[in-house]
């Protein structure tokens, strides 16, 4: 995985060739044994065509570190212990507002945002919403290896 893909404000890479679900997955494992398992982790996606299989790796790393999926949040806002809200496509906005609405502990946008099609990133959130920054989560990818 590129160093260059950790930016001062979020992952973000050309797809495949830089970002993929390689990355995904060990960035989102990383995350959630930074989270810890039992977190409360919301995570969803944009309508770039590689989004969805960026997302399902995402949703994959969390898994491995023991958050279980919540059934479908757009149906259900109660929060449980040790929770992993697959919210599927939504804007970034809305993440930030299904972050701060079910006290969760964090999130993840897969997203590159206004970047060209080519592009996808991950955008990372902790409680309130607060931005972690790509030079963060690869201080956090480091400590984990």
């Amino acid at each position: 995985m590129e160093k260059s893909i950790f930016k001062a404000y979020d992952v973000r890479g050309k797809y495949p060739s830089e970002l993929n679900e390689e990355a995904a997955f060990k960035i989102s494992k990383a995350l959630g044994k930074y989270f810890g398992s039992g977190a409360k982790i919301v995570i969803g996606h944009d309508a770039r065509l590689s989004s969805p299989t960026l997302y399902r790796a995402a949703l994959k790393g969390f898994r491995v570190q023991g958050l279980g999926d919540r059934k479908n949040i757009k149906k259900n806002l109660n929060p449980q212990p040790s929770t992993l809200y697959p919210a599927g496509l939504i804007t970034t906005p809305m993440l930030y507002f299904l972050v701060n609405k079910l006290g969760a502990d964090g999130g993840i946008m897969v997203t590159a945002s206004h970047n060209p099609k080519e592009y996808n990133g991950l955008k990372v959130v902790g409680k309130n919403a607060k931005p972690i920054s790509g030079r963060e989560i690869l201080k956090i990818m480091n400590k984990e290896l």
